[in-house]
């Protein structure tokens, strides 16, 4: 069983921790064979070149539910977080061998709702296809967390997320605010079967690919907050 005293600490400390050996390869190639045998001519996949996206990730494979939330997983986030918590939003990361794709710093500050309407205290908005994303209260994303199970080995090499530790606790955090003197960034390496978990206000980046090695993550959004009666969320799940 895993011990969780060093993970809690670096969720409260660094905003991240990381957890190795989660899926064994079976349950990962398991996972690899149903996302590849799916039907990807909906808008909701998005596939160029460099990128390949599944947004609303586990209603579109809902045949996937019970290999991503093995009981090692949920075990893991139950005994992390509690019972409280449900999934609010899903997307499936396919960067491939000879992707040119990088994502610039920044936090995750948006949720997806079901529907774009004039809220006190959230916004602004954004919309994608069949999706509205709202700024809420920053309280809310301080007490939400991410899960990322990683589908293969990710390095500096081939696009791993690079993270500023501690900067979750400074509210929003503008880029253009980032004093490289006295921050320090970290690469987030995982195995094939590891999951990192991060607070949605930690910031992070990632890079192109160098390595001609393909980079598979499945990205998975909880929190247990209560949205006004206007909005609901738009992927509200158990697990």
């Amino acid at each position: 069983m895993v011990d969780l005293t060093n993970l809690q600490q670096d969720l409260i400390n660094n905003g991240f921790t990381i957890v190795n050996e989660v899926f064994n390869d079976n349950e990962v190639n398991a996972l690899i064979d149903v996302i590849d045998n799916t039907d990807q001519s909906d808008i909701v996949f998005r596939k160029t070149d460099d990128l390949f996206a599944i947004r609303r990730f586990l209603k579109e494979i809902p045949d996937i539910d019970s290999l991503v939330f093995t009981d090692n997983l949920k075990s893991i986030i139950k005994r992390l977080f509690g019972n409280d918590y449900f999934v609010v939003k899903s997307i499936y990361f396919d960067k491939p061998e000879k992707s040119n794709w990088f994502v610039a710093w920044h936090q995750d500050l948006t949720i997806s709702v079901d529907k774009k309407i004039d809220v006190p205290d959230y916004g602004p908005w954004t919309v994608k296809p069949n999706q509205y994303a709202v700024q809420p209260p920053v309280q809310i994303l301080e007490d939400n967390f991410t899960v990322r199970i990683h589908l293969d080995d990710t390095d500096e090499g081939n696009g791993a997320l690079k993270v500023i530790p501690g900067s979750h606790l400074k509210g929003i955090y503008r880029t253009e605010n980032i004093n490289w003197d006295i921050e320090t960034e970290n690469i987030c390496k995982v195995k094939a079967g590891g999951i990192m978990i991060m607070r949605p206000l930690l910031m992070h980046a990632s890079n192109r690919t160098t390595t001609n090695k393909k980079r598979r993550v499945i990205h998975i959004e909880f929190s247990r907050a209560v949205l006004p009666d206007e909005i609901n969320w738009s992927e509200k799940t158990s697990y």
